[in-house]
């Protein structure tokens, strides 16, 4: 088929890559999200999807919106038979739903109809799911709403972060839009409806909701910094500044310290929260690099019952 892909960051190259492998498919272009400025001089970089795109000499398309009549209308002269999508980052109007013969095929990371919407793997994770995975499905003007061609499974590991996770199903997710792409083309896949129980949803994370609540359990503190890392980073205050959580780790067997309440060692950082304690691996202070916990506290010289939190 000749394909349009629709992506935009880091966790959409595996499948764009996947895809211009295949021999069985074209990708005639691909749409992405406009350059956007990044790094310290804030000077506009192209996504990810459009590099490795240009790389391959592949025609890029960067609407602004795309319900934008000059984009609405390459994508008609270019008359992809399918498009597929993965993090794309923008909502299609019907008019770019409608150009496709045989539609968008969106590979979203979750088991749907489990986790529908903008940030699956960091829900799943939070959520203390023991299994996740990826899904194809065709698009509707729904959220995440239409039928399934295809999906595969991947364990949640006890000390994953979302990155981690998302990682790992990008790449396999690379290949079950291929297979997705295959059995559309060939005749011998077809979409079927999502069931009307087990919906959940996963909007986007904000920065309000990585905010660590220490009077949560163990094991809540643990997932929520997990489930944040790398994005949008899990974070407490101490002495009223910011401080970014990076890594964490129940401590079973120590409960004598109230939620918030800091215990510092000579190798090692402790915090009470709504259970039994977890220990503070790694940390980043505003402004500076990460580092390891035990050093931040040396260097900070962490007062008698002194408290994380607001």
């Amino acid at each position: 088929m000749k394909l349009v892909f629709a992506g935009t960051p880091e966790v959409a190259v595996p499948a764009l890559d996947a895809l211009i492998a295949s021999d069985r498919h074209e990708v005639a272009a691909v749409v992405t999200r406009p350059d956007a400025p990044a790094g310290r001089g804030r000077r506009l970089v192209a996504s990810p999807v459009a590099e490795r795109a240009e790389e391959a000499g592949i025609e890029v398309l960067k609407p602004a919106r795309p319900r934008d009549e000059d984009f609405l209308a390459r994508l008609r002269e270019i008359a992809p038979d399918c498009c597929p999508v993965v993090a794309y980052g923008a909502l299609l109007p019907k008019e770019a739903l409608a150009v496709p013969a045989r539609g968008w095929v969106n590979l979203h990371f979750s088991l749907l109809p489990a986790w529908r919407g903008a940030a699956p793997v960091q829900h799943s994770v939070m959520a203390g799911d023991e299994v996740t995975g990826a899904s194809t499905f065709l698009i509707e003007e729904g959220l995440d709403s239409g039928p399934v061609y295809g999906v595969l499974t991947e364990e949640v590991r006890p000390t994953d972060t979302s990155g981690d996770l998302l990682t790992r199903l990008a790449f396999a997710g690379a290949g079950l839009l291929v297979a997705t792409m295959d059995g559309i083309e060939d005749g011998t896949l077809h979409a079927v409806p999502q069931p009307a129980e087990g919906i959940t949803l996963a909007p986007k994370i904000t920065v309000e909701d990585a905010q660590v609540q220490w009077s949560a359990p163990a094991l809540r503190v643990d997932r929520v910094v997990r489930g944040c890392t790398p994005a949008p980073g899990a974070w407490t205050l101490f002495r009223g500044e910011r401080l970014k959580l990076i890594q964490v780790v129940p401590v079973l067997d120590r409960t004598d310290l109230a939620p918030g309440e800091l215990s510092a060692a000579k190798n090692n950082v402790c915090v009470g929260t709504g259970s039994h304690a977890v220990e503070l691996l790694w940390v980043q202070p505003q402004g500076k690099k990460p580092m390891r916990a035990a050093d931040w506290a040396r260097g900070v010289r962490i007062a008698h019952g002194e408290l994380l939190g607001s």
